[in-house]
């Protein structure tokens, strides 16, 4: 009877009732809230009997402010507490809360978590975070924000944090997690070819570039890695194209040196002329090297100047010249048709504003961007002959180039009947960028092509691309005349003018689905320099990307 006696008072101990409320203290630094129960919260513990024939009732409706606030106040008193399995018992994942919670203790290294609830809107539930990452001797302040929602179980209508990864850092996604320890590599200190330190402060386009040159050069190039906490991105989120990234250095690295082939004049020069220019892009090079003078973007974010894929239009006609004045299709001074339309593949061609050069000579074709005088001789060439000059004369297309950075190398796929037409006025399936579209002024200029480089090859012994033949001097000579008449006389004159010495260039305007305006293109050289740049959604090249060219033609100069 005693123990009986003694089990019924311990059973009779109830929490104090507060005008149909239960007031409940939540433990734990950082809170000093009450949270307020619903009169029929015990019912989760048991409390109440249903009849064998009796269904429990569900709660459904919209969260009431009480069970938003007493959700959010669990889980973040167990997650304070340490008590990852009860923290993640209040959310509707409890094995991805619980895999995302063990590792931010075990892997990101962070310890004394206070945990701060802010005030809830609705159902969502603001809270700050003040704790410490710890790495071996290390040791510093993390702070931020961060909030979660709260839902009802379709199930039981009880109410649980939605679970996401965000809940425990803003900047992780599913999938993510938090590391503290070595960055992954090194960093480098990129310098220019004077020896000048180069920084996306001073230059806004070298974000991708520096990104590009700490990758490969991080660990080679001599330097350490610094510790920090950093989101490691999953598959979902590297899908998306977003890299991996740092929340907090504890440990600054200790720097590489890696030497770059950038002139900083040219480079400044550069970054100047494509700010005028909304999405514009340019690139220089040194014609009888391959150095890599300057590269800018208007839009830093990426690097289209190196990786962009874009169809270059009528600066193909550059590779498609070569490629007719070889095979004795034309010749600078002859005759050459230059017809209002031309139908080829089924398809129905035209030149700009349906104009037509009656007896006129390949030059003027080629200085007036005729393309029904390219597309004209489509009849007699075979589907693999523009893809054969781009590849053995020119270098591209071949997916060997080896700059120093991520770079894409153009594309000149074989094709036929109509797209076969199209690639030879730099439509279809051609693509490149100002990188690629530099290098083909520059093999007109030396006569051979040198594949561009950013860091010299003597740094770690990488092999450049190289093509398998070149132009015949005759071919070689009649290609100049037609830049330089083109330059002097043609579409480029415009943009040219002012540009003195030996000058050649080729203009280009390039029709995009869905935009109403084309991307203009200009590629051109002077003296031992060869630059080419492009303006999306521009318009024709001699008027948006010829002046960004022209300019550092002259500034290299």
């Amino acid at each position: 009877m005693g123990n009986r006696r003694r089990a019924a008072e311990r059973g009779k101990t109830r929490p104090a009732v507060i005008g149909g409320m239960i007031a409940v203290v939540v433990g734990g630094a950082g809170f000093g809230a009450y949270a307020l129960y619903g009169v029929g919260a015990s019912a989760d513990d048991g409390g109440r009997a249903v009849s064998a024939d009796q269904k429990p009732q569900v709660k459904t409706g919209p969260l009431s402010a009480a069970e938003v606030t007493t959700t959010a106040q669990s889980f973040l008193t167990a997650w304070q507490s340490g008590k990852v399995i009860e923290a993640a018992a209040v959310t509707d994942d409890p094995a991805a809360a619980k895999s995302q919670l063990t590792g931010y203790t075990k892997d990101a290294h962070v310890k004394d978590v206070a945990l701060t609830l802010g005030m809830p809107q609705g159902d969502k539930v603001p809270f700050s975070v003040s704790a410490k990452v710890s790495y071996k001797d290390i040791e510093k302040p993390l702070m931020y924000d961060s909030a979660m929602t709260v839902v009802r179980r379709a199930s039981d209508g009880k109410p649980l944090v939605d679970w996401h990864s965000a809940v425990v850092h803003p900047d992780l996604r599913d999938g993510d997690k938090l590391v503290t320890g070595e960055a992954g590599t090194p960093p480098v200190k990129a310098l220019d070819r004077d020896g000048g330190e180069l920084s996306k402060k001073k230059y806004a386009s070298l974000g991708p570039i520096l990104d590009g040159l700490r990758e490969k050069y991080g660990k080679q190039a001599g330097g350490k890695a610094g510790i920090e906490l950093r989101v490691v991105r999953g598959k979902s989120a590297k899908s998306d194209d977003l890299s991996d990234k740092t929340l907090l250095e504890l440990s600054k690295g200790t720097p590489g040196t890696v030497k770059t082939t950038l002139d900083p004049a040219l480079q400044a020069a550069a970054e100047k002329q494509v700010a005028k220019k909304a999405r514009s892009s340019v690139a220089v090079v040194r014609a009888s090297t391959g150095e890599i003078l300057a590269a800018a973007n208007a839009s830093p974010g990426f690097n289209t100047a190196f990786q962009g894929s874009l169809a270059p239009g009528s600066t193909m006609k550059v590779i498609t010249a070569s490629l007719l004045l070889e095979k004795g299709l034309a010749s600078a001074d002859k005759k050459h048709p230059c017809p209002k339309y031309f139908t080829y593949g089924h398809w129905k061609f035209q030149n700009d504003d349906k104009f037509e050069i009656k007896n006129g000579t390949f030059k003027a074709s080629f200085a007036r961007s005729c393309n029904t005088a390219f597309i004209s001789q489509a009849p007699k060439l075979k589907d693999d002959d523009l893809t054969k000059q781009a590849q053995q004369v020119f270098g591209l297309g071949l997916n060997n180039w080896a700059i120093g950075v991520p770079s894409f190398d153009g594309a000149v796929p074989v094709q036929s009947a109509a797209q076969m037409g199209a690639s030879l006025i730099g439509q279809g399936g051609v693509r490149m960028n100002p990188l690629n579209m530099a290098s083909v002024s520059a093999t007109v200029k030396s006569g051979t092509f040198h594949q561009p480089y950013l860091v010299s090859p003597d740094v770690d012994g990488r092999k450049l691309a190289k093509a398998s033949r070149t132009m015949s001097a005759g071919t070689l000579s009649q290609l100049r005349e037609l830049m330089s008449y083109t330059a002097d006389y043609g579409t480029a004159a415009e943009a040219m003018s002012g540009v003195s010495g030996d000058a050649g260039a080729k203009t280009g305007s390039a029709e995009v689905d869905g935009q109403k305006k084309p991307n203009g293109w200009f590629t051109a050289y002077r003296g031992d320099l060869a630059a080419a740049g492009v303006v999306q959604q521009g318009g024709h090249g001699g008027e948006t990307a010829g002046p960004i060219v022209a300019a550092l033609l002259k500034t290299g100069g």
